[in-house]
């Protein structure tokens, strides 16, 4: 009967009824040990980069020179449990970390965009850029599409006559997470300085910066 059937399943770990080897049940995966830099690095870049799956955190392995197979860097990724989570109001995709204190010009440079519309009704965008010391900015960059190319280039001239920032504030756009803009910043040696979703209160110098020009352009 049921009653039987079940108390022989739990006594042999149901490999007689179920046929399959107990071990298979109890079959813990391990991590052998020469992937535990790897996957120390594996962790970093998922709390360093949220919303990345396991195809652009391969690839920026790769761009770092750990050459390693695709399905392996997936499998551990799942061994230690990295899958993007949904956005929640409650969940900010970015820990919280302290600002950096801006003591001389060149060290912090904040970029963000403005949107606005012609008479026509054609949308246009303004690629803004200050220096968080000098509250200066060299550049503004107007055009009806700013993709990261564009955007790699308008700080490439400003680069080539004021020199390299240390770092970038800016927040989550597409232009600034895209694979482009990542490598371009890497090759630089500039960090990415990301704010938190939803609060532009932490790049608030381009934010005041992006008022006035509104208001006064």
């Amino acid at each position: 009967n049921l009653g039987s059937l079940a108390l022989g399943a739990r006594r042999d770990g149901g490999t007689r009824f179920l046929d399959f080897e107990r071990t298979a049940v109890r079959y813990q995966p391990e991590r052998p040990q020469r992937d535990a830099p790897l996957c120390a690095r594996l962790r970093e870049l998922a709390a360093e980069y949220p919303r990345w799956g396991v195809p652009r955190l391969h690839w920026r392995l790769e761009r770092e020179g750990t050459h390693v197979n695709y399905k392996r860097v997936e499998w551990l990724y799942r061994l230690e449990g990295l899958a993007v989570r949904r956005r929640s109001r409650k969940r900010v995709a970015v820990p919280r970390v302290p600002r950096p204190v801006v003591e001389a010009p060149n060290e912090t440079w904040s970029i963000d965009f403005v949107s606005d519309g012609l008479s026509s009704g054609r949308r246009f965008r303004c690629f803004t850029l200050i220096d968080a010391c000098t509250r200066e900015s060299p550049t503004i960059t107007v055009a009806f599409s700013l993709p990261s190319t564009a955007v790699i280039a308008a700080l490439e001239a400003v680069i080539a006559t004021r020199g390299q920032p240390t770092r970038l504030s800016l927040d989550n756009g597409s232009e600034f997470r895209s694979r482009v803009f990542d490598a371009w910043a890497a090759d630089r040696g500039i960090e990415l300085l990301f704010i938190q979703p939803g609060k532009p209160t932490q790049n608030s110098h381009i934010e005041s910066f992006n008022g006035r020009l509104r208001d006064e352009c």
